[in-house]
């Protein structure tokens, strides 16, 4: 059984796999994942030495559990809800959201956001998600492709004369480390449940 597994994400293990039935689930899963990145991104966690919201965890998990292609509709569908001033982001709110706060701050990490999904999603098709190390592994890939454009953007931004890594990196390692953790041990975990579902 295991060898029909290959080259699949977790999406794929449900509900229909052709015709109209599949575009209907692709459909929905589009819309349940912008929910969970809106929802996640509202998360505050207690933490020093600022809190950890949960949008990277967000980003990171739909791109393994939908895979690159599915992923990117999905995070372009949040990205776009966001432009057009919806407040769907860690930072926004009534009266700051929209192309503007997009193209603040915050912007150069969207834009790692878009490349952590692809990565985390053609990572997931090669099996990395089965794994707690792998899982780890790709998190981390994931992780540095977020903060390599946002930091840039930072930089190009406010200049680089400005203390870029502690605005925009350092005081978020130990969040990221636990989300890492986190989702390193779930995705392996629920492929377990898979596979006991249809053993």
């Amino acid at each position: 059984m295991e060898t029909t597994w290959n080259n699949k994400v977790l999406s794929d293990m449900f509900g229909a796999t052709e015709g109209t039935a599949l575009r209907v689930k692709q459909a929905a899963l589009v819309v349940l994942g912008i929910a969970f990145l809106a929802v996640a991104a509202k998360i505050k966690v207690p933490m020093w030495p600022v809190p950890i919201t949960m949008s990277t965890f967000a980003v990171l998990s739909v791109g393994a559990a939908y895979g690159a292609r599915l992923g990117l509709v999905t995070i372009m569908g949040y990205m776009i809800i966001g432009a057009l001033g919806f407040d769907v982001f860690a930072g926004t709110t009534a009266e700051t959201n929209g192309l503007e706060y997009m193209m603040g701050g915050t912007g150069g990490y969207l834009v790692g956001w878009v490349l952590a999904v692809l990565a985390l999603g053609a990572l997931a098709r090669r099996g990395w998600d089965r794994s707690v190390l792998w899982m780890a592994l790709a998190m981390l890939i994931g992780t540095v492709l977020i903060y390599v454009p946002g930091l840039a953007w930072l930089g190009q931004l406010y200049g680089w004369d400005k203390p870029i890594l502690a605005w925009g990196l350092t005081p978020f390692l130990i969040g990221d480390a636990l989300k890492l953790a986190l989702a390193a041990l779930l995705l392996p975990a629920a492929w377990k449940l898979v596979g006991r579902a249809r053993g």
